[in-house]
């Protein structure tokens, strides 16, 4: 057990401390791991900072030049590992995607030469290890923890790759600073429901929400389509809301620095993806008090919403069900406003102070 005589020092490294939900969870700890005294170092690959963090920030995206090139990635490289060597860290935190064997074989066998915890924050496990679980174990197989953000992906990591030393903690969110930040005031003129997200890719499958939506009775009834989020995508979708002609009643905002006030003000939040971890956005709908309505797919929004309690799962990828249930919440006001009272209170366990403890429970630091 680490004890309070000693300064514990953590290193959290991520790709960047915006936009995705492993960076929100990276900054919500680094918060909660500081004020209780811990010092904590957040190292980021990419010059991106859009969350409230504490600690100090090593950017090493503002090292970066323009080509990008072998020899300056390799001075990053040894930066890094001159900068956690002269630290020595008590613990490091990886949650980067780590998508390339050989670098990361270098990364885990070279670079971290202390305690050091792996997150896995996708039900795609292949972002997060090999494919051949024979590498897999060489590289984690002997790490101080792997850390999966769900029930569902904890099993199949110990089904494919048979490591021994994977735990599950749910992603933390700070309901204080949600409901906080919720009270800021709606911006908006209509009744709506929400979708959020990054269109980079279509793992979110907003198409297919916009046409669940142009399907069910919410346009009929005035009840709008917010979308938070940018990407590549965004024109596609543009396109299909006006292919459906409710492009008047589909609203792109963008990606929004705090969220949260659409959410709280909204009539709920829709999540249609193909495939999540735990989708923070589940709890961060629900921490405001707005239920949601999710596709039950893997994983997390089984392990977040309770049925017809604080929201409804949807038979995964059926879009006329996934209609059927927006309707619903429009036409059942009782069951809605039941599950809206519900909200707030299913969420209470997924609290920063509950999860952040597992964290230090994991990690035997006693603050006493």
């Amino acid at each position: 057990m680490i004890l309070p005589n000693k300064k514990i020092k953590i290193a959290l490294i991520g790709y960047r401390l915006s936009h995705g939900g492993a960076e929100k969870v990276m900054a919500v700890l680094s918060q909660f791991f500081e004020e209780k005294g811990i010092e904590i170092h957040n190292i980021i690959v990419l010059d991106e900072v859009s969350y409230t963090y504490a600690g100090k920030l090593v950017n090493l995206g503002k090292m970066k030049n323009t080509t990008n090139g072998l020899f300056n990635k390799w001075n990053r490289l040894v930066f890094l590992k001159k900068y956690l060597d002269e630290n020595q860290f008590d613990f490091i935190i990886d949650f980067r995607f780590r998508i390339k064997p050989i670098q990361e074989v270098l990364i885990a066998k070279w670079l971290y030469k202390t305690n050091t915890i792996y997150t896995v924050h996708s039900f795609l496990i292949d972002h997060y290890m090999p494919n051949w679980p024979l590498l897999s174990r060489f590289m984690y197989g002997d790490c101080y923890k792997v850390i999966s953000i769900s029930d569902e992906s904890k099993a199949l990591i110990e089904q494919k790759h048979q490591l021994k030393n994977v735990a599950r903690i749910y992603n933390p969110i700070d309901i204080e600073d949600i409901a906080l930040q919720s009270q800021e005031g709606n911006v908006l003129p209509f009744d709506y429901i929400i979708g959020v997200g990054q269109m980079e890719k279509n793992i979110k499958q907003f198409d297919k929400l916009i046409e669940a939506y142009s399907n069910s009775v919410l346009p009929q009834n005035n009840i709008h389509l917010v979308f938070l989020g940018d990407g590549e995508l965004k024109k596609m979708l543009q396109n299909l809301a006006k292919k459906r002609k409710i492009e008047e009643k589909v609203h792109f905002l963008g990606f929004q620095n705090n969220p949260f006030r659409y959410l709280k003000n909204a009539k709920f939040l829709v999540l249609s993806s193909l495939n999540e971890g735990l989708p923070t956005v589940i709890l961060e709908s629900l921490a405001c008090g707005t239920p949601v309505v999710a596709f039950d797919c893997s994983s997390g929004p089984s392990e977040m919403i309770q049925h017809r309690e604080n929201g409804l799962l949807v038979e995964n990828q059926n879009v006329e069900k996934l209609s059927e249930a927006m309707d619903l919440f429009i036409e059942d006001q009782n069951l809605y406003r039941y599950c809206k009272q519900n909200a707030l209170q299913s969420v209470q366990s997924f609290s920063v102070s509950v999860i952040g403890k597992q964290w230090l429970d994991l990690m035997k630091i006693s603050l006493k």
